[in-house]
């Protein structure tokens, strides 16, 4: 439910929760994104969901009812326009910052492109795969996140001719909200676009990132012929930056990768540690869960 107040109101009722705190610790607070607290919704460029207005009237402590004006359904803006919608912008809903969403980001910091074309008004998150390995991860996996985590649908896309999928997410104001955690649209490599900085503040978020970096970038495999028994888990990506600071988010949650080697890749190649990872952060993707499955191993996962 959305919540419109008498003008000016909402953004009071902002102001006076923030007094003694950053804009960042208020969004902490609220568990929404900074920049939609401070450009959107202190600026009334969108109505307060009844789930934040309530924690911010506990926060100041004092009755706002008296100034709501009407209370709407969700998808009002849809239809109707106004305060939280603009045009045909779809509405993002309020998003929270947890291992769901840190594991999505992990997926398209991996194998993703964030588009943002104002001249041809084209935004979206595009995610590439291969066309058979990663079609159960697409389409049951990442659908269903994308769904829970911002209520957008996606678009799939096939190309049989160079063995490629793509699932589409389309967006302005979802590709809005990358960019304000620090996801560049554009060339990746170029842009070094890496680990928000939210995510390093939980290991539990950390893990979660790993994770969806994982299965998108990396790969588990048998370490030689010689030692059927004994796994290899990689992780390839040509942003320096991002290979880095996946390196030391690993190192961070207690793992022991080895040098990065060649500018592009580096391994968790400790069995004990191969086990913690199964154990701890898994596989999302069911090709890697396929691939563990089919090497027999006696490692529990």
């Amino acid at each position: 439910m959305r919540l419109k107040l008498k003008k000016g109101k909402q953004r009071e009722l902002i102001l006076k929760a923030k007094e003694g705190k950053t804009w960042k610790e208020l969004s902490k607070i609220l568990e929404i994104n900074e920049q939609y607290l401070y450009r959107e919704l202190k600026n009334e460029k969108r109505l307060l969901s009844d789930k934040i207005y309530n924690h911010l009237s506990r926060l100041v402590n004092e009755d706002f009812n008296r100034f709501i004006t009407q209370k709407l359904s969700d998808n009002w803006g849809r239809s109707k326009g106004g305060l939280n919608s603009i045009g045909s912008t779809k509405i993002l809903q309020d998003v929270k910052f947890n291992e769901k969403l840190a594991e999505f980001i992990g997926a398209v910091l991996g194998d993703g492109h964030v588009q943002f074309n104002k001249m041809k008004g084209v935004y979206y998150i595009r995610i590439a795969g291969d066309l058979k390995k990663d079609e159960k991860y697409h389409m049951n996996y990442l659908k269903n996140l994308v769904k829970e985590i911002f209520n957008f649908e996606i678009t799939e896309q096939k190309r049989s001719k160079s063995n490629e999928r793509f699932m589409d997410i389309y967006g302005k104001k979802l590709v809005e909200f990358f960019i304000s955690m620090g996801i560049k649209p554009g060339n990746k490599i170029k842009n070094q676009s890496t680990i928000p900085s939210w995510i390093w503040k939980n290991k539990n978020f950390l893990k979660a990132c790993i994770r969806g970096l994982i299965d998108t970038d990396g790969s588990i495999f048998r370490m030689s012929r010689k030692d059927p028994n004994l796994l290899r888990i990689g992780f390839t990506n040509y942003n320096k930056t991002l290979l880095q600071d996946t390196r030391k988010a690993l190192i961070e949650i207690g793992f022991n990768p080895s040098k990065i080697i060649n500018n592009r890749q580096f391994y968790i190649s400790r069995q004990m540690e191969i086990e913690k990872y199964l154990k701890e952060i898994g596989f999302s993707n069911n090709k890697h869960q396929e691939r563990l499955k089919a090497f027999n191993s006696s490692l529990v996962f």
